[in-house]
């Protein structure tokens, strides 16, 4: 844990990885319940927002941003994290038909459901888009595959068939609370995909993770994430380390790859985005950041981010699903 009730930084944690991962949140959800009867197919833009789906009856076929088709049967759930453009499908090869194109009827609160005149056989899915608290470009959301599946982390999760027959048992939506009750196992079972991608699926031993896996760079690089409006100093961060100013910044920029002061200005409008994303005036990000004056932080926000504050103002996605038949 981050202890900042004295000048001196503490960081307790046998993994820093970990410790990021428990500031991992989701927010602004909404689920959809479909039914599909064959042959379908739709379009999803990307998005900000992740996107989930799971299929309780039937099979898909989901083809990923990079044009790979995967299977999904009866009691599969893929996760595309950072929301990247795909198609899914009864079978490959079919013009899908954008998701937009599709109405949408609202069972209860955050949750919508669409059939198809004929809705009987075929594929139910429930589909939803998940916030994180994070920016996109968070290194972690980053090195993340463009989909993950359960049918490939399960054997390493016992869980998680619990948490897929659970979601198939309520997808009918017939009982009272169905709704909200999908819309929590949906969460949970996102993030402990994630804790399994985390624990068995991105070992590397190059790059980022190895970074923040390092026993003395990993606390100071959880330190940042978890912290990103403090106001870091070169001297604060040694301190972390237990290390010279001098050694820790050699020793930071050869794991890392780039100057403690660059990373942390890096992290801080990847941040500085998210919030204005949320809605938060620039005003408000700037003083938050700790910086006098507007100006200054819309020009620091600029040259790393490459564009003004301004063109993210008012620009945060809803996160709407609408479900089709």
């Amino acid at each position: 844990m981050l202890d900042y009730s004295s000048k001196e930084i503490s960081l307790d944690v046998s993994d820093p990885l970990t410790e990021m991962l428990r500031g991992l949140r989701l927010d602004g959800v909404e689920y959809g319940r479909c039914r599909l009867p064959e042959p379908w197919a739709t379009s999803f833009p990307a998005q900000e927002a992740a996107r989930f789906h799971f299929i309780s009856s039937g099979s898909a076929w989901l083809q990923t941003p990079s044009g790979e088709w995967l299977e999904l049967r009866a009691g599969d759930a893929a996760l595309l994290p950072r929301g990247d453009a795909h198609v899914l499908a009864s079978v490959p090869g079919l013009t899908p038909l954008p998701f937009d194109r599709f109405g949408r009827k609202e069972v209860c609160q955050g949750v919508f459901d669409v059939q198809c005149a004929d809705a009987c056989g075929g594929t139910v899915a429930l589909t939803a888009s998940m916030r994180f608290n994070i920016d996109k470009l968070h290194p972690l959301l980053q090195l993340m595959p463009e989909a993950m599946l359960t049918s490939d982390l399960a054997r390493n999760e016992p869980s998680i068939p619990h948490l897929l027959d659970a979601m198939a048992r309520e997808v009918d939506m017939d009982r009272v609370g169905a709704g909200g009750i999908l819309a929590r196992l949906a969460d949970v079972l996102t993030a402990t995909l994630i804790r399994t991608w985390v624990e068995h699926g991105c070992g590397d031993t190059t790059g980022w993770i190895a970074a923040v896996r390092n026993p003395e760079v990993g606390r100071v690089l959880a330190a940042i994430h978890l912290q990103p409006d403090r106001d870091w100093t070169v001297a604060a961060l040694a301190r972390l380390m237990g290390a010279s100013r001098s050694g820790f910044a050699e020793r930071f920029l050869r794991v890392v790859g780039e100057t403690p002061a660059r990373y942390v200005a890096r992290v801080r409008m990847h941040q500085a985005r998210q919030w204005l994303r949320d809605g938060e005036r620039v005003a408000t990000v700037a003083e938050r950041l700790g910086y006098d004056a507007e100006a200054s932080f819309s020009r620091a926000f600029k040259r790393i981010i490459g564009t003004p504050p301004s063109h993210f103002r008012n620009k945060g996605e809803g996160v709407a699903i609408q479900d089709f038949g």
